[in-house]
């Protein structure tokens, strides 16, 4: 696990949209796992600036979301694909039939579980996915628990998860206590993985991963033996990392 330090968010967006650009110049069908959420915005706009700029072309890429909530519609405001497209796909010539997000009101949740899994592989697999990380480790909706879903599955929310969420909605009632999810075995596959977390909220939390022990209890942990992950975080992200930078075993690096 590499480990890159920038300086500030829009520096740490931009070490992520970099990552991206470069691969998707190298492999024009490059297959991408995306995430939502504050954090990867910053790299979503920075993508559309390299698109404007002539400097990346998405149209043969692919991609596919890690989850959306159960129960909302694509057209809800709140729902992972009205995020998606209003922050990166209407703003880049990727084809709307190659972006994939689960969906939250198939009328057979399971069969739509199966049918996600199923249209990854056609693809030939994720290059390369996105993750941010939760105040308690979860990646995608995957919740710390006893026991994680390799597949993509219905989970329902952790409280804590439900309350960082709220702050996107009117108020916390309107939060889905459910979600459609893509799975720690599907994460897994992808053959690059890029972790993205940002601010001192998070910097307990990215101590833990970087740190700790592998445990279900966070899941992002997981990814310690996943061959080719990058984490890129800001300075204050990083904060209990540079404390005690002697005590890491990964590399470290800073972002220029």
């Amino acid at each position: 696990m590499k480990v890159i330090i920038a300086k500030n968010y829009a520096e740490m967006s931009k070490a992520a949209a970099d990552i991206i650009r470069d691969l998707v110049n190298s492999k024009p069908n490059t297959v991408l796992g995306l995430a939502t959420g504050s954090t990867p915005i910053g790299m979503y706009k920075q993508l559309i600036e390299y698109y404007r700029e002539k400097s990346v072309d998405f149209s043969q890429v692919a991609t596919f979301n890690l989850d959306e909530y159960l129960g909302l519609p694509g057209t809800h405001p709140q729902s992972y694909r009205y995020f998606m497209d209003n922050n990166f796909f209407n703003h880049i010539n990727i084809k709307k039939h190659n972006t994939h997000v689960p969906s939250g009101i198939a009328q057979d949740i399971e069969a739509e579980c199966l049918s996600y899994d199923k249209a990854i592989a056609e693809e030939g697999g994720i290059d390369l996915q996105v993750l941010g990380i939760g105040n308690n480790g979860h990646i995608g909706f995957n919740e710390p628990s006893d026991t994680l879903h390799v597949n993509t599955h219905v989970t329902r929310l952790k409280q804590d998860t439900i309350m960082a969420n709220s702050r996107f909605f009117n108020s916390i009632e309107e939060v889905p206590t459910s979600a459609v999810t893509m799975g720690i075995g599907g994460i897994m596959k992808a053959r690059q993985i890029l972790l993205l977390a940002s601010g001192p909220a998070k910097a307990e939390i990215i101590s833990k991963l970087v740190n700790g022990k592998i445990n279900t209890h966070i899941p992002a942990s997981l990814i310690q033996v996943h061959p080719n992950v990058t984490v890129i975080i800001d300075e204050e992200a990083a904060s209990l990392l540079l404390k005690k930078t002697n005590q890491i075993d990964c590399p470290l690096s800073w972002a220029e």
